[in-house]
């Protein structure tokens, strides 16, 4: 019985994408196919090797293009692991990917069409790109190990029709019933084969399944096309810049080149190659917890897993390749891997290689990875203790040195003033919030650099640590002296009793107040101790829904502002039983916790007190 059934909303938006020729380049579609096939080829076996009992027939697997020039249709055929009907439907029909509604509004606002194409190979869906060259596309399958084979077909206007096909060979072929050619908007002859076996030379000839055409002089029995060969075994001066960023896109379904190539080759007790690559492009999905991440692992050539977590850590999910271990069993699972040594060994290695490597990249290639990666990057300063130090060498952050460049640690070092011990930060919502920060105030004046963190992770990974011996510190945190004076002793003498009696006033809300070297021109700030979460990172408990006991903070006054003088004044004349005297000092508490971005903890009383005074002036 034959089903017509709509696409899911999203699909039907991509096909309209691909239907009206976003991307220039339409040879795409057959690389796009021949690398699902090659999947289906690597599946297939990894499941015989699982399963014993798998009725399926492995002995020729390949990858078959015929074409038809009369009836203009292109078929591309494998005998791989083949599809059930449900999985047509989940995988054709449906978009199933976390960020699918972000990604379209992305494609929705840019009018740009390269643009749109990589937005588009962000997201790899390659089995739509078919519908750039073809009116209508035919889908024939059967799972291996099963008997019920299944035909889909649809022209890519909103709806698709499935039916039964009884006599389904095992794997799964794609015909596409070609547009005419149109060489203005690069739509080629894709029933030629010169032009097909170009594109297959082209992008696919690493490819290590067999890919099989009829012969040039149409007679005969079908001729391999593609060498085959692993780039990862052949030597780096044998293989060409196209051949590595086909590769690239070939396992990262990226449609873009990428930034870096990483080459890797261990001998020894145990031996292993690794090709890796870095992407020039944050692929969408980087911060979707649902996303795959892993490099595909090969032992001796045969495909074992997709997407090995075990080889890279959480943090540097980005990084896409191949690694190909020598002396791995053929039927490693993933619990053998998270306690096998030589992965183990592997995984470190990897990380250090790729640490390297971002750290020698050229400036303008550096700046781009840092651009779309420093956020993920930082979560190995919190998740990857061992490497904190070689995570640190590659960060950059903004600084007030420079409104426009971030800066290296290694920089902020070498410019540190003589006698500077720390490496100085604040981290807030904003850079302008934190430059108009009170606790700014000396540090700018006396001219010592501070780190401007805004990244909500900043809070998680600054605490507790240091670079090349010099420990972080937050300047709204502990007691900081920029050049203490003997007046400074002498100040807090002569206020010694307003700050007595300030402690006792606010002690609801603060555990101490005491006088301020960190400030010029602000009467007051709030600082916490050394230890203290910061508002920021108590927000971010909150908001997780982790209930934190409320942490007293500590006022800091500025002695050589008019309205402290006059407090120390007034308390003196008045005493501390003045009610008004209080209010002032609580507005002080409150003007200071507003200054960085606080939240009030009585906002009305707050207002009232205020509305009072200002009538009392006019």
């Amino acid at each position: 019985m034959t089903e017509t059934l709509e696409f899911q909303s999203e699909a039907r938006q991509l096909l309209q994408l691909m239907i009206h020729s976003i991307y220039s380049n339409k040879d795409v579609f057959l690389r796009e196919l021949v690398s699902n096939a090659s999947d289906a080829l690597d599946k297939l076996r990894l499941e015989t090797y699982q399963d014993k009992d798998l009725q399926a027939d492995t002995a020729d697997l390949h990858i078959e293009l015929d074409l038809d020039p009369t009836a203009r249709t292109l078929t591309v055929r494998d005998n791989g692991i083949g599809m059930s009907r449900d999985e047509v439907v989940a995988l054709i029909g449906t978009i199933a990917k976390s960020g699918t509604a972000e990604l379209l509004g992305k494609l929705r606002e840019t009018k740009d069409a390269a643009a749109s194409a990589d937005l588009i190979g962000q997201f790899g869906v390659g089995f739509y790109s078919t519908f750039m060259v073809a009116d209508k596309v035919t889908l024939v399958t059967r799972r291996a190990g099963t008997d019920e084979g299944v035909r889909w077909e649809s022209t890519g206007e909103g709806t698709y029709t499935i039916e039964p096909a009884p006599d389904a060979p095992q794997g799964t072929s794609v015909t596409l019933h070609l547009k005419p050619e149109d060489q203005e908007d690069n739509l080629h002859d894709y029933a030629a084969p010169a032009t097909v076996r170009s594109i297959v030379k082209r992008y696919s000839d690493f490819i290590t399944w067999p890919i099989r055409m009829a012969p040039e002089s149409g007679e005969g029995e079908p001729e391999t096309v593609n060498s085959m060969k692993a780039l990862w075994a052949r030597s780096a001066s044998d293989v060409s810049e196209e051949e590595i960023t086909e590769f690239y896109r070939h396992v990262s379904h990226d449609w873009n080149a990428p930034l870096e190539t990483i080459r890797l080759q261990a001998e020894g007790t145990f031996e292993y190659q690794a090709l890796l690559f870095i992407p020039s492009r944050a692929p969408f999905d980087l911060f979707v917890r649902e996303a795959k991440r892993g490099i595909q692992l090969y032992v001796k050539r045969v495909f074992i897993m997709e997407d090995c977590e075990e080889l890279v850590p959480e943090y540097l999910r980005f990084v896409k390749g191949v690694v190909d271990a020598q002396d791995l069993s053929l039927n490693v699972s993933r619990e053998i891997l998270q306690r096998d040594r030589q992965i183990q060994l592997i995984r470190k290695r990897l990380v250090r290689k790729v640490l390297s490597t971002i750290k020698a990249l050229p400036e303008e290639k550096y700046q781009t990875f840092w651009s779309e990666f420093s956020r993920v990057m930082k979560e190995g300063l919190v998740a990857d203790q061992d490497n904190r130090d070689a995570i640190l060498e590659i960060c950059s952050f903004p600084s007030t040195h420079s409104a426009d460049e971030q800066t290296r640690l290694s920089a902020y070092v070498e410019r540190m003033k003589e006698g500077q011990e720390h490496i100085y930060y604040l981290t807030g919502e904003s850079r302008t919030a934190i430059e108009n920060s009170p606790h700014m105030e000396a540090f700018r004046d006396k001219g010592y650099e501070v780190l401007v963190l805004t990244d909500p992770i900043d809070e998680m990974w600054v605490e507790g640590g240091g670079f090349d011996g010099r420990q972080f510190q937050s300047i709204a945190k502990g007691q900081i002296d920029l050049d203490p004076t003997p007046a400074d002793e002498e100040r807090t003498s002569e206020f010694a009793d307003l700050l007595g009696w300030m402690t006792t006033a606010l002690g609801d809300t603060v555990k101490e107040v005491r006088l301020s070297t960190r400030l010029t021109t602000s009467p007051a700030c709030i600082v916490g101790d050394d230890h203290d979460l910061t508002p920021q990172l108590e927000k971010m408990y909150r908001a997780m829904g982790q209930e934190l006991p409320p942490v007293k903070r500590i006022l800091e006054l500025n002695p050589g502002h008019p309205l402290v003088t006059g407090l120390r004044t007034a308390h003196a004349e008045r005493g501390g039983q003045d009610e008004r005297l209080a209010e002032t000092a609580q507005l002080v508490h409150d003007l200071a916790l507003l200054a960085e971005g606080g939240d009030l903890p009585d906002p009305a009383k707050f207002a009232k007190i205020l509305a009072t005074r200002l009538e009392q002036v006019i």
